[in-house]
């Protein structure tokens, strides 16, 4: 079963939530606070991924995925947030967290973006890992080498370990090199939603992407006003 660290300090959210997971034959460990929730991690791994509340007491969840990134660079990470300000959900994006839920959500929602997580990092049954399976390996970029499986990006001996958006993000656009990507295509597939905020986290992830890929000039992802954008190399 998926191992999945769950944060969560309201008594009776937490419990539904821990419930209906459990039933759904994932291996849920229940933390009620940030503090704790670290120490678990740290002393437990590993996890198939995490969900946390961003409104924790002892530590709140921003601080906790950023410390937990220091252990894991690479372990899906959900954030459940009742903020509705756009700048809220960016930040967590920013941080190095892969996606938002935003409260109140239904469980159906929140197993779906479990699963799509899961799915991709190969942490699930084999029969329903098949249609999705990664087949962007052993890619180079320009100067750079990367590997989809490893989550890794590797230029001159310098290392970067991708989260598992990013990773997506850096496939599905390398395996279109020179081509101009619409927007709405690139968030179908892979937040399956091309709404406002979800354009937004776009722009994070393609911040982050080429703060990575700066060591060799040659490599741009270009922004293509009202319409998408191009990598080339």
């Amino acid at each position: 079963m998926p191992r999945i660290l769950y944060v969560e300090d309201d008594p009776n959210l937490g419990f539904v939530t821990k419930d209906n997971l459990e039933l759904n034959h994932y291996d849920i460990v229940h933390c009620v606070d940030g503090q704790e929730a670290l120490e678990t991690f740290s002393e437990q791994q590993p996890f198939d991924m995490c969900v946390l509340d961003v409104m924790l007491p002892r530590m709140d969840g921003f601080t906790l995925a950023q410390k937990i990134r220091e252990f894991d660079k690479h372990v899906p990470i959900l954030f459940l947030t009742a903020r509705a300000l756009q700048e809220d959900k960016l930040h967590g994006l920013r941080i190095g967290g892969d996606d938002y839920l935003t409260k109140p959500f239904s469980m159906e929602e929140l197993m779906l973006k479990m699963e799509i997580f899961l799915r991709r990092s190969q942490r699930i049954d084999a029969t329903t890992e098949k249609k999705d399976k990664p087949n962007a390996q052993g890619l180079t970029i320009g100067r750079y080498a990367f590997d989809f499986e490893k989550l890794s990006l590797q230029i001159d001996g310098k290392l970067h370990t991708l989260t598992y958006r990013e990773a997506e993000v850096l496939r599905y656009l390398s395996e279109r090199p020179n081509q101009v990507i619409k927007r709405e295509d690139l968030l179908k597939a892979i937040w399956g939603d091309d709404d406002y905020f979800m354009g937004r986290s776009l722009d994070v992830f393609m911040s982050r992407l080429r703060k990575y890929l700066c060591d060799d000039p040659s490599i741009k992802i270009e922004g293509i006003h009202g319409v998408g954008f191009r990598m080339r190399w």
